[in-house]
C-alpha cells in the first residue's frame, strides 16, 4: 500500500492536471462560441451558391467551363480537414477512420491534400501519397487565407491532374455531435431534381463563360472555407467536451486518493495507539 506521503503527492499533481483541464475547457468554450457563429453564419451563402452553381451545371453544357467537365478516369484527390493540435476527444481519429474507409472502399490512383497537422501525420504513416499540406488556418480563418488552396484545387482540375476532388472534414452538428462528411467539390454536381429549369431560365451578361469565370473559382473557395469553419467549430467543441470530461475524471480521481490517504492515516493512527498500549502493559 502506497504511503501517505506517495497519496498526498498523486493528489498534488492530478489537482494540478485538472487546474490545465479545466483553463482548457474555459477557453475552448469561449472559442467555441466565436467558431459556432462564424460557422452558422456562413452556411447560408455555401448553400445558396452550392444550389445555384448546381442549377447552371444542370443547363449548361460542360464545354461552357472545364470546372465543369466530368472526367472519366483520372487521378482522385481528396481534401482532408484536420486539426493541429490535439487534446480534441475523438474528432481527429474519428476524421481519419472515415476516410480510411472511404480510400479502402474506392482503391485507385489518389493523393491527399492535407489540411491540419493531425491528418498529414496519419497519412503520413498510412502511406498515402501527399499532394500538398496546409497548416491550420488560426482561431479566426478568413476567406483570404483558403485561396491558396482552392488556386491549388482548381488549377490541377483544369490542368486534368485530377478527375475528381473531394473534400473530407468534420460537420458541425451541435456541441456534442461532430460528423464526418465527404462531399464532391469538382466536376460541380448537377442538381437532382432539373424538372421545372429550363435552359432559357438564364440570363448571362456579358455571356456563360464570362460569367462562369468569375463565379466558379469563388464557389469553390467558398465550400473549401465553409469546410475549414465546419472544422473549427468542430474542434473547439470537441475539445471543450473532451476537457469537461477530463476535469470531472480529475475530480473522481482526487475523491478516490483522499479516501486512501484517510485509510492509511487512519491504519497509521491504529497502529501506534496499538504500539503505545502494548508498551504500556510491557511496563
Amino acid at each position: 500500500m502506497a504511503s501517505q506521503r506517495d497519496i498526498r503527492r498523486r493528489i498534488r499533481d492530478v489537482g494540478r492536471i485538472k487546474q490545465i483541464t479545466r483553463a482548457m475547457q474555459f477557453v475552448a468554450a469561449s472559442k467555441l462560441k466565436r467558431a459556432q457563429d462564424s460557422t452558422l453564419a456562413a452556411r447560408p451563402y455555401s448553400e445558396k451558391i452550392d444550389e445555384v452553381l448546381a442549377d447552371l451545371a444542370a443547363v449548361l453544357g460542360q464545354d461552357e467551363h472545364p470546372l465543369l467537365a466530368a472526367r472519366e478516369g483520372g487521378k482522385r484527390l481528396i481534401v482532408l480537414f484536420t486539426s493541429d493540435r490535439g487534446l480534441a476527444g475523438p474528432l481527429n481519429t474519428n476524421t481519419i477512420r472515415f476516410v480510411a474507409r472511404a480510400i479502402t472502399e474506392h482503391p485507385g490512383d489518389l493523393a491527399v491534400v492535407s489540411v491540419g497537422r493531425k491528418g498529414r501525420d496519419a497519412m503520413r504513416r498510412a502511406r498515402v501519397p501527399l499532394e500538398a499540406h496546409f497548416a491550420g488556418f488560426g482561431d479566426r480563418p478568413s476567406f483570404a487565407d483558403v485561396i491558396p488552396l482552392a488556386r491549388l484545387v482548381t488549377d490541377g482540375f483544369v490542368a486534368g491532374a485530377f478527375g475528381r476532388i473531394d473534400i473530407v472534414y468534420p460537420r458541425f452538428v451541435s456541441t456534442l455531435v461532430q460528423r464526418p462528411t465527404m462531399e464532391t467539390l469538382l466536376p460541380v454536381q448537377p442538381a437532382q431534381d432539373t424538372e421545372g429549369i429550363p435552359g432559357n431560365q438564364f440570363i448571362f451578361e456579358p455571356g456563360p463563360a464570362a460569367v462562369l469565370e468569375q463565379l466558379l473559382p469563388r464557389y469553390v473557395a467558398a465550400r473549401l472555407f465553409q469546410a475549414v469553419l465546419e472544422a473549427k467549430a468542430s474542434e473547439e467543441s470537441s475539445r471543450m467536451v473532451a476537457m469537461k470530461n477530463a476535469t470531472e475524471n480529475a475530480d473522481d480521481l482526487i475523491g478516490e486518493y483522499t479516501l486512501a490517504y484517510n485509510k492509511v492515516r487512519q491504519a497509521n493512527i491504529t497502529r501506534e495507539m496499538i504500539e503505545i498500549a502494548t508498551g504500556a502493559q510491557a511496563r
